[in-house]
């Protein structure tokens, strides 16, 4: 493969970085300590804070997202809540938030899905910056994020996230790791740590990182991670109520024309109970980097691996189908195979390795109109093989470049702001009988700009951002080009007791992806057990937005809600065709119009707090309704979701109680199947041990206690791969 970059966007690349160059050879030698600038900390001793996502105390580190106010659904993900959700798949950490919820393929593989959004349409970060993986690209494909090792998560919802990418029409997260220190530690060297064992998966997992200042202003850091997990354990049986009586059905009809192996085999499939076959995981990743920092400024770099094996469960019932038989193409020496591959059914994995190198620059530009040049810049080199049994099925290359640089403003009366570049190329490849994409390279270029206005109560604030997506087939030789233009204009209104309502409207459009133009009509997806077909005559697509919001304080109580609309005009959407290919479901990407309309909130309220202890309770919840020009529903959108605790908070000791309720979903796409209602119990009990130190902190936590049956609508895989049953978890992390 062959990476060439654009020559437009490598000579702005040059041109920042030698911009960069002086500007950090001239920082002062001041303030070796390096501390962010996080306004806005939390007292020490505001317990109903503490568990809250930050609603009336924003801290986001993301370029030019922490000026501005437009960050109407953002939430914050500290080292204590990725504790308390602790999770090998970012999605599933996350999935408690309101408006959150998961793709939940298996336990190896589960991405964000926010919003009712997912894949294309979500952006998943590491400090700015894309994976670099392709999880985006099919849920099978797990994202290459070791929550162990990061140090906050940030949800990032409404119009401003387009500066991050088209791709980001529903969201982003982004995750803050260690891998590129930002500050001198003031000790000798800082050590975190955290490991982890549950039941549900026989979990066994602990990761740390250590930095170590070497020289003044040098910093040099190490972490890794090490996770492995067995089949997951389940309550009742694997499939649901459909798919167990179809199964039951064809093994009653097998019986009666003789075939009484076939039918014990779909008999033995409708029946399983108790655990998920084939859903293993095990995982190790390694980092290293350095920080150089001078004053407000610092230089940094990093590489790390990440590798990680996981089982890809199976349809039950349905035998692994592979490509290269037309229909109609029998012989007696096929049915013999064919015979023999039914009896002999290879289970599916999928062994995924990612090499990246990583650069981030922060440099100070003094009083002038600039306040200070931030630049960001990745490489991947990622590869990941579909195996069945020990045979090689399909292997996935990718190579990838993603920069990044903003220039910010200083504030200067009544306006401040931020300018940027960003520039993407991916280079794929894929080989074997079962590659459903062909070859492609994606280049990318992008120009985006955040500006707000006014200082008093009410203020304006702008955000733009111009695209340049070429997408090329480089097997079939089809080139596409996309030139596509965003736009979000804010009106906010802040009063004097940190009450922040406002109104964002938003006009985004997207380039189709490769995988969305290009997948072949005639070869299987192995691990999704389907055919999936692109379509190379994809338009642009184009949605309008329109999102309220308020979020503050009223008395001791901390609030946020959220009411949004986006009207999509050639809306891609995966849908199901009602045809088979070689008996495999044939899904194809299709564009219409479509409406999105949802509503998510919190609040979270102190019962009693006397500064010794207090009791706090919180209450979130998320509706998303999505229905396509024709009528119909789009495709695997979430159902209600409530969550609600009660929480004891002291110096010692934490100890919650809550309740997480999933609605029913009868709102279906074509071929798809309804999703039963359900509710969790959940418990938790954290310790800290040593007084006046949170340094080392202990949890047991208790999920899903009544071992109640929950599927998640947003799945591909909801009926036969349900959520973890009953699950005792404990942890302890450590920092010093």
């Amino acid at each position: 493969m062959q990476i060439a970059p654009s020559r437009l966007a490598l000579a702005a690349a040059l041109s920042f970085a030698a911009c960069a160059a002086p500007a950090f050879a001239q920082a002062e030698d001041t303030d070796a300590t390096g501390q962010e600038a996080e306004s806005s900390e939390l007292p020490e001793d505001d317990f109903h804070n503490r568990q809250t996502d930050y609603q009336g105390n924003i801290i986001v580190s993301a370029e030019g997202l922490e000026q501005l106010d437009i960050l109407a659904g953002t939430s914050v993900f500290e080292a204590e809540d990725i504790q308390r959700n602790l999770n090998g798949q970012i999605g599933e950490v996350l999935a408690k938030l309101p408006g959150v919820s998961a793709s939940s393929f298996a336990p190896g593989s589960s991405r964000p899905v926010l919003r009712g959004f997912q894949g294309e349409r979500v952006r998943v970060l590491v400090d700015g910056i894309g994976t670099a993986d392709v999880s985006n690209t099919s849920v099978d494909h797990a994202t290459t994020i070791d929550p162990l090792t990061a140090e906050r998560i940030e949800v990032l919802r409404g119009p401003a996230v387009l500066l991050f990418g088209s791709q980001a029409i529903g969201g982003a997260v982004n995750v803050i790791d260690k891998r590129i220190p930002r500050r001198i530690p003031e000790e000798d060297f800082h050590l975190d740590a955290i490991a982890a064992v549950d039941t549900a998966t026989d979990l066994r997992t602990a990761g740390a990182s250590l930095d170590v200042p070497v020289a003044q202003n040098l910093v040099v850091h190490v972490d890794g991670t090490w996770r492995e997990s067995d089949d997951l354990e389940i309550a009742g049986f694997q499939v649901a109520p459909e798919l167990r009586a179809d199964l039951l059905a064809d093994a009653a009809e097998e019986a009666e024309e003789g075939e009484f192996e076939e039918a014990e085999e779909l008999t033995e499939a409708a029946n399983q109970t108790g655990f998920v076959p084939n859903t293993g995981t095990e995982t190790w990743t390694f980092n290293g980097g350095f920080g150089l920092i001078i004053g407000e400024s610092s230089l940094g770099a990093s590489v790390g691996y990440y590798d990680t094996n996981y089982g890809v469960p199976g349809r039950p019932g349905s035998g692994h189908h592979h490509h290269g038989e037309e229909e109609g193409d029998h012989d007696e020496d096929h049915d013999e195979d064919h015979e023999g591959e039914e009896e002999g059914e290879e289970l599916v994995s999928i062994d995924l390795q990612q090499f990246r190198a990583d650069l981030r620059g922060d440099i100070a530009l003094g009083d002038g109109f600039f306040s200070a040049l931030k630049f960001r810049a990745g490489y991947s080199d990622y590869t990941h093989t579909e195996f069945e049994g020990e045979e090689v099925g399909t292997v996935f290359d990718t190579q990838s470049i993603e920069a990044r640089a903003v220039i910010e403003q200083n504030e200067s009366g009544p306006s401040r702001g931020s300018i940027g570049l960003q520039y993407r190329f991916r280079d794929f490849f894929s080989e074997g009988g079962e590659a459903y994409v062909p070859p492609n390279l994606t280049d990318q270029f992008a120009v985006f700009a955040l500006q707000e206005f006014g200082t008093g109560p009410f203020q304006l604030e702008l955000a733009a951002r111009a695209e340049f997506t070429d997408v090329e087939d480089t097997q079939n030789d089809i080139m596409r080009d996309y030139e596509t233009f965003s736009g979000a204009l804010g009106f906010i209104y802040e009063s004097d007791d940190a009450l922040r309502a406002g109104i964002n409207v938003s006009r985004v459009e997207r380039a189709p992806s490769a995988e969305e133009l290009f997948s072949l009509d005639d070869v299987p997806h192995i691990a999704t057990q389907q055919v999936e077909v692109g379509d190379p005559d994809l338009e642009v697509e184009k949605a309008w937005g329109a999102e309220a919001f308020v979020r503050g304080r009223f008395g001791a109580a901390q609030f946020s809600l959220t009411v949004y609309n986006q009207w999509f005009d050639n809306f891609i959407y995966l849908q199901d065709t009602g045809t088979e290919l070689e008996d495999l479901p044939v899904f194809a990407y299709l564009q219409q119009d479509a409406n999105y309309f949802g509503v998510e909130g919190e609040v979270s309220f102190p019962l009693f707090d006397n500064g010794d202890f207090g009791i706090v309770t919180d209450l979130g919840g998320s509706y998303i309704e999505a229905e396509l020009d024709d009528g119909t529903n789009v495709p695997r959108i979430p159902p209600l979701s409530l969550i609600g605790g009660l929480e004891f908070q002291s110096n010692a000791f934490d100890i919650r109680g809550e309740v997480q309720h999933f609605g029913g979903q009868d709102d279906l796409a074509p071929f798809e199947t309804t999703t039963d209602s359900f509710t969790f119990v959940n418990a938790l009990v954290a310790w800290r041990p040593l007084p006046g130190n949170e340094n080392v902190f202990l949890q047991l936590s208790a999920d899903n206690i009544f071992d109640v049956s929950g599927r998640r609508h947003a799945s591909f895989t909801k009926d036969f791969v349900p959520l973890a049953g009953r699950n005792i978890r404990a942890s302890v992390r450590l920092s010093f």
